[in-house]
């Protein structure tokens, strides 16, 4: 099975910028989850929202890099039954003429 979140919107304080250590800036993520399914061992799509959420507005975290490593972790950690991520965090405001973005994919080796 795939999951996928598309365009989870987030506000929240994320940057290195002196104005974004103040102001919450809209984030958009992207996160595709390749998992192995049966009726004991599935993906909660509504709680794996919830912990990305609060994940990154709880770490305000400084850098993309930072926020997609420390998700994977969560997620992961969680999710056990993950074999496959791929999480991409879009800054659509930060710059006036364009959507700047992060992304990795990670295949997990159980």
């Amino acid at each position: 099975m795939k999951i996928h979140i598309e365009s989870l919107k987030i506000d929240t304080i994320i940057g290195l910028l002196d104005f974004e250590r103040i102001e919450k800036q809209q984030i958009i993520l992207d996160l595709e989850a390749v998992y192995s399914y049966d009726s004991k061992s599935f993906v909660n799509y509504a709680d794996l929202v919830t912990v990305i959420e609060q994940e990154i507005k709880q770490c305000k975290y400084e850098l993309l890099e930072e926020a997609l490593l420390d998700l994977k972790e969560k997620i992961t950690q969680k999710y056990p039954q993950i074999t496959q991520l791929s999480l991409k965090i879009a800054k659509p405001d930060i710059l006036s003429n364009c959507s700047v973005a992060l992304s990795q994919y990670w295949d997990i080796k159980k």
